[in-house]
């Protein structure tokens, strides 16, 4: 890296390439390569250890059963998702279309989210973190407050969280000694649940990365796609087929030899910095593999992240509807506001009854999964509504604006691309 950036320093400064005209390209090319180089070599560099041994696993307790479906938020909550809200308005929102644009988020604006603590939620006080129970309601809250502000930066924030959730709900004692202590601190590490692949009609529960046993424990070969953050992140969830008899878990180190990272821009979550993760003959140990690879374990995975993608998409949605109300009240055509016009008037209310429905279906998925009641039947059907109403509302939004609908001047296009990837999207999040 340091040869590369030294070639790259004198040539910035070549005559010829003044002449050229080509001297602020280049250097604009130094300046990136200094910076994408030494947040690599960072990356790469963080040795995860035990902090401290663990006699057990440390697990949160499932939350408490009142008979009641009610959806009120707890004063803890409120708090949370009032705090959540107004950094979503006030840092996600105004930095979403540069983030964008540029395929990352503006330089300080991930260190300034994991201030929020938004990990320590899921991480039990024996571990460092706040949680005391389940609080899959409160993460699909904040979920939700986020992507009010954007879908893409959204992502970004919430995938360290996924991999610490993980951990507390199906690490061994040992990997939650070795990795949790890092998302406590003050240095959260970047981190993906890495479960997407391109393959024509994905199912997460037939992955093509391939998992087989050797003397010293596993190695892993196949490519993930669409992973949040790839590029930094220093720690990745893999989905993997292990030998054949179905989807297993895996925790891998972006130092391990044989991974590799190649960005993958996509029509929408363009905050999140997409990438493609390359596995060739990876090397793990046997404590590598998370929960035991128990076909259960990966498949309350899936549907906690589906559930994610739900909340999300209700957020994005909400954002929609809070712009297209003031807008149509606003613009006028032929003497008076276009919301006078019937068929504007049944678009807006029929965005605002699908989000309703969406967000009552998904927060009592969440419900039933924070209890440790089924949930399946939930999940599929928050999973749909997503899916389609989503990008229904997506579509409407920027139907009810016309021709602004179509312009980057107003963030409706933005979030009818974001919402295109609620029915794409596996892993990734996790509630």
């Amino acid at each position: 890296m340091g040869l590369g950036l030294s070639a790259l320093t004198r040539l910035a400064g070549s005559k010829v390439i003044e002449r050229a005209g080509l001297r602020k390209p280049v250097q604009n090319l130094v300046s990136a390569g200094t910076r994408n180089g030494f947040r690599v070599a960072g990356a790469a560099g963080r040795t995860f250890k035990s902090a401290q041994k663990l006699g057990k696993p440390a697990r949160l307790a499932p939350a408490e059963d009142t008979g009641l479906f009610d959806l009120t938020p707890s004063e803890d909550q409120q708090l949370i998702v009032e705090t959540v809200t107004e950094f979503a308005a006030e840092q996600l929102r105004p930095a979403a279309a540069d983030a964008d644009a540029k395929l990352q988020a503006p330089e300080g604006l991930l260190s300034r989210a994991a201030e929020l603590g938004i990990s320590l939620v899921g991480i039990p006080e024996d571990l460092g973190g706040v949680g005391t129970e389940r609080s899959v309601v409160t993460n699909a809250l904040v979920a939700e407050a986020l992507a009010h502000g954007d879908l893409g930066l959204a992502v970004a924030v919430l995938a360290p969280s996924a991999v610490s959730t993980a951990l507390v709900a199906y690490g061994d004692e040992q990997q939650q000694a070795d990795y949790l202590p890092a998302f406590v601190g003050e240095n959260v590490p970047a981190a993906a649940l890495a479960l997407q692949e391109r393959t024509a009609l994905f199912d997460p529960f037939k992955p093509a990365t391939k998992a087989r046993r050797t003397p010293k424990g596993y190695q892993l070969d196949g490519v993930k796609s669409l992973v949040p953050r790839a590029a930094d992140a220093e720690l990745f969830i893999v989905s993997a087929d292990l030998e054949g008899r179905g989807p297993a878990l895996f925790l891998v180190e972006s130092s391990n030899s044989g991974v590799t990272i190649e960005t993958e821009p996509a029509m929408g979550l363009r905050g999140a910095a997409t990438g493609k993760l390359h596995l060739e003959k990876v090397a793990l140990p046997a404590g590598a593999l998370l929960g035991g690879g128990k076909a259960e374990v990966f498949t309350e995975v899936v549907r906690l992240s589906r559930l994610g993608w739900a909340a999300l998409a209700a957020g994005t949605a909400k954002a929609v509807l809070d712009y297209v109300v003031p807008y149509v009240n606003e613009r006028k055509a032929f003497g008076e506001p276009v919301s006078h016009r019937q068929a504007v008037a049944f678009s807006v209310a029929d965005i605002a009854i699908e989000l309703e429905g969406l967000r009552l279906v998904a927060l009592r998925a969440a419900a039933r999964a924070e209890q440790g009641k089924p949930y399946a039947r939930e999940v599929a059907l928050a999973r749909k509504l997503a899916a389609d109403k989503g990008m229904q509302i997506g579509s409407a939004g920027v139907q009810l604006l016309g021709g602004h609908g179509f312009v980057k001047e107003h963030p409706v296009e933005r979030w009818y691309r974001d919402l295109r990837a609620i029915g794409v999207m596996e892993g990734a999040v996790l509630l």
